[in-house]
């Protein structure tokens, strides 16, 4: 691949990560305000979940297409769906349409950030990789900073549905550059895609989920719905494992489990996003309702986290070639587990920059870990088996995210409803709208310090939830195997890498 080619390719890998990390940025902002107008509270964590569930099922699916059918044609179909999911959801007017709208734009996004990895490790090695994740990392960077408060402008000055429709001009301009410069340099792996393994992965996901919002008390718990749909989940998922061991070109690569730094990164995603994503999508809610600020204010309270991932995964990556990626993990998860404490000591008078700091924490933790795990599982795999694995290891982080998303919303609903009943006060009565416009400077509400204290108390809740998965993930990271990264890739990768690969100038 030409110097040019490469450089119109890598920007429009930038866009797609643009979109994927400005959308966690501008929809958590606006989510308190457009509860606020749409209702639905107690669907609340459902416009997340929705997004993540769709895109968690979908990632292996396009990891594995792409290996089949080149990466190109699969990534403008992911960027395709993603953009019609935003146009849709932009127009949404009640709340379960903006559920179902999210979830169309879900499934676009699990093609996006796999394939854009994916082909990250197609055109550069491994030196490169690593050098390179600074500029890729530059792009996180610009999206925590703006995207809090593009999203909090917009939902403060024009209208909420304009996060939504902020996406297609990015991802127009993405699509066109990957017409205009891609070409397949990787070898594309035989066989069909295993659509009755798909099948049988979302039904025990969406499965599993739909369980665990029986449990959400608000709505009325239906214990005979929950043990029917965690049963079928079980089952569709047990199916899944019997069948896969079995298929000839599976949507899981169960074999890859066999490898120990594999099994360890799909783990380790699993907890990492499990506290991380599942407790992000709270934060803004908590500091809009809670402490009674702005939506800029409440969007821009995830800056700090994603600044410090963006810094840590650059200063990261150029120490992968020095030392231990486990190592660099081992860090990482020790900085996600102290801000996850800290979080779990959040309440209505906690200062706004002591919270910026204990979400600064986790974000070092993730950036340090993520991206050493990733390329080490990438230089360990033969290069046609190089968008599965790389889909597998962040459908782990994702479906570690949705399950967390989903728990932790459980958790919010019930502790929420016993906190406002023993202060004396029906939950049915609370609005969110009221105390959205309880900011400062909005007229009082009656019973608002009792209905923040609960609030607190429910939302503190959800972070020691997550304190427990940041240990898991720790305890994880502890058992991956030791080395680096260059000394573990096996002999059939290095034959994989392509003399084009090899050609490439490291900038």
């Amino acid at each position: 691949m030409t110097g040019r080619r490469l450089y119109v390719i890598t920007a429009a890998m930038m866009l797609s990560l643009f979109l994927a990390s400005i959308e966690v940025t501008v929809v958590a902002t606006a989510m308190p305000t457009i509860v606020a107008q749409l209702g639905g509270l107690e669907i609340y964590a459902w416009v997340f979940s929705a997004y993540m569930l769709a895109s968690t099922t979908a990632v292996p699916v396009f990891g594995k297409l792409s290996d089949i059918y080149g990466r190109r044609p699969i990534y403008l179909a992911a960027i395709a769906v993603f953009m019609i999911g935003s146009a849709l959801a932009g127009q949404a007017q009640t709340m379960p349409q903006l559920v179902i709208f999210r979830g169309i734009q879900g499934l676009g996004a699990g093609g996006l950030l796999p394939l854009a990895f994916t082909i990250i490790g197609d055109i550069f090695t491994f030196e490169q990789r690593a050098k390179m994740q600074g500029v890729f990392s530059s792009v996180w960077g610009v999206s925590s900073v703006i995207g809090p408060l593009i999203g909090g402008f917009l939902v403060d000055q024009v209208s909420w549905h304009w996060i939504f429709y902020l996406n297609i001009p990015f991802g127009l301009i993405a699509a066109a550059l990957m017409i205009l410069a891609w070409r397949d340099v990787s070898p594309r792996a035989p066989g069909q895609v295993d659509l009755i393994g798909a099948g049988l992965l979302s039904g025990g996901v969406i499965a599993l989920l739909l369980a665990m919002f029986e449990l959400n008390s608000t709505a009325g718990w239906n214990a005979a719905a929950f043990w029917s749909q965690l049963a079928l989940a079980m089952v569709l998922l047990g199916v899944l494992l019997w069948f896969e061991a079995r298929a000839p070109n599976p949507i899981l690569p169960l074999p890859l489990f066999r490898e120990r730094l594999f099994a360890t990164a799909s783990a380790h995603g699993f907890w990492s996003g499990f506290a991380l994503f599942g407790s992000a999508s709270f934060i803004p809610f908590f500091v809009e309702t809670v402490l009674g600020t702005s939506a800029t204010a409440a969007g821009a309270a995830l800056t700090p986290q994603l600044i410090a991932w963006v810094l840590a995964s650059m200063v990261g990556s150029r120490l992968l070639l020095r030392v231990s990626y486990r190592s660099l993990a081992m860090v990482g998860m020790t900085s996600l587990v102290i801000g996850a404490s800290m979080m779990t000591q959040v309440g209505v008078h906690t200062p706004y920059w002591l919270l910026g700091v204990n979400v600064a924490l986790m974000g070092m933790g993730m950036g340090l870990s993520i991206p050493s795990f990733l390329i080490a599982v990438q230089s360990t795999v033969p290069r046609q088996s190089l968008g599965t694995a790389t889909a597998t290891v962040q459908f782990a982080r994702s479906i570690g995210g949705t399950v967390g998303v989903s728990v932790m919303g459980v958790i919010l609903a019930v502790r929420l409803a016993a906190g406002l009943a023993s202060a004396g006060l029906d939950p049915n009565s609370i609005s969110l709208n009221g105390l959205i416009d309880a900011a400062p400077g909005s007229a009082p509400i009656a019973n608002l310090d009792l209905i923040r204290v609960s609030l607190a108390s429910a939302v503190q809740s959800v972070f020691v939830v997550a304190f427990i998965a940041s240990i898991l993930a720790w305890v994880v990271t502890f058992l991956s195997p030791r080395g680096r990264i260059g000394a573990r890739a096996p002999a059939a990768a290095v034959r994989d890498a392509s003399a084009e690969d090899r050609a490439v100038p490291a900038k």
